[in-house]
């Protein structure tokens, strides 16, 4: 059975639960008619009766507070690690750490990986995504093998040696 909203905002799910509760309807209805027409993932229960609780308790206001939570990463300082990288690979968090002072490490991590997509291979700090030049140079090494293996068959397969990179 296709319901008729399966995407519900979740200010709109709470406007609901207000009305519904200004009009006396217990949170348990009022959950079980959210979950008939938005879903059974739409909200559960104990918070449909915390928000009945708060709507009942003089509350208004149907969006939700703005807490605090983990800070966004500057892009000041997505640059000024950025630039300290491209100095120096081998640099280790505790020294980020030291250059960076306003910056907490986890959040020093976090850039280093979530925003520079970079990670550490051999206690070097390697970026993930391929340079141009990178990229060139493996599509010639391609090639070069490619001809190689047409050239001399099976033996030239005997002549590469294979290593991991950690």
């Amino acid at each position: 059975m296709e319901l008729p909203l399966a995407a519900p905002a979740r200010c709109e799910v709470q406007a609901v639960i207000r009305f519904l509760n200004a009009k006396g309807v217990k949170p348990i209805e009022i959950h079980r008619q959210l979950t008939e027409v938005y879903g059974e993932s739409c909200m559960d229960v104990k918070n449909v009766r915390k928000w009945c609780r708060e709507f009942t308790a003089g509350r208004m206001e149907i969006h939700d507070e703005e807490r605090s939570g983990r800070p966004s990463i500057s892009d000041e300082t997505v640059a000024k690690v950025k630039q300290i990288m491209r100095q120096d690979r081998r640099i280790t968090l505790d020294d980020l750490c030291i250059l960076v002072p306003e910056v907490s490490r986890s959040a020093i991590g976090r850039t280093l990986t979530e925003k520079l997509e970079y990670r550490k291979v051999c206690a070097r700090w390697v970026p993930r995504m391929l340079t141009e030049d990178h990229q060139r140079q493996r599509i010639d090494s391609s090639r070069e093998f490619l001809q190689r293996y047409a050239d001399e068959n099976d033996n030239f397969l005997d002549s590469i040696v294979t290593g991991d990179e950690t």
